[in-house]
């Protein structure tokens, strides 16, 4: 899942050695996750919490620019916030209380302080959690999480879905081209039936493939458990070098806590 693979999930990580890239993934992990707790516990209607959004911003973007993230790579991330944005957008206009006029529009003022709330820290720990997917390959997360204790069968299950999602999708891609080597343009209602019937046959055929692949390991002694080694031990820097972000972070939230 390395920088050459050609997948989606490979295309997710942008290569590179930075300091961000040499971290271990579950110290990522870690920092990440209490970066977005620290931005979500800013209190939306505080008068500084402007303010600390925008430290916050600069953290994380002073993040991206020492791993060599992209723009266009932090842009792309942001996509999955769409529903959020529509959210935020909203708040404003149904919300009760006092209203204000903005752009010839009566919005309500504990909307646009909720509306603006939700977009800051939702667009702040999508930021964060595109630099750690584009920083860290998938496999490295998944070996990240196994470091963090989470449970052994979801471990396998991510490390299953990583493995073979690409695999899948390049089925797909296959399917696709073959359709349209037979004329097939996707116009109409019609193409419909067509699409449903490649679905349902990606479908049976990535459920055969698992049964193989499980067969398979069953054979070569699988009991529930993959084989791992021994973890090697971290050092303090490393830990401090991590924790950076959410510490720097979790000072701003103080800062405006006391002098707010």
């Amino acid at each position: 899942m390395g920088a050459g693979h050609g997948g989606p999930l490979g295309a997710a990580y942008v290569a590179g050695g930075s300091v961000v890239h040499r971290l271990e993934p579950h110290l990522k992990l870690v920092a990440v996750l209490a970066f977005a707790l620290v931005v979500v516990a800013t209190p939306v209607h505080a008068g500084w919490a402007p303010a600390a959004y925008a430290g916050y911003a600069v953290l994380v973007l002073g993040a991206a620019a020492v791993a060599r993230v992209p723009v266009g790579r932090l842009a792309r991330g942001l996509v999955v916030e769409v529903p959020f944005l529509v959210f935020a957008l909203l708040l404003p206009v149904v919300s009760r209380g006092p209203r204000v006029e903005v752009l010839g529009l009566s919005l309500s003022e504990s909307g646009l302080a909720a509306g603006g709330g939700l977009l800051a820290k939702a667009t702040l720990s999508v930021l964060a959690a595109t630099v750690l997917a584009a920083t860290t390959e998938a496999r490295e997360l998944v070996r990240g999480l196994q470091r963090l204790r989470l449970p052994a069968l979801l471990v396998q299950i991510l490390s299953f879905m990583v493995r073979y999602a690409d695999v899948v999708g390049g089925e797909l891609r296959r399917m696709r081209v073959a359709r349209e080597s037979r004329g097939f343009r996707g116009r109409g209602p019609g193409a419909l039936r067509v699409v449903a019937t490649g679905a349902g046959a990606l479908f049976v055929r990535s459920y055969e493939r698992g049964e193989r692949v499980h067969l398979a390991m069953l054979s070569r002694g699988y009991t529930g458990a993959l084989p791992a080694g021994p973890a090697a031990a971290v050092p303090a820097q490393a830990w401090l070098v991590a924790l950076s972000l959410p510490l720097t972070a979790a000072a701003v939230l103080a800062a405006g806590m006391l002098l707010g």
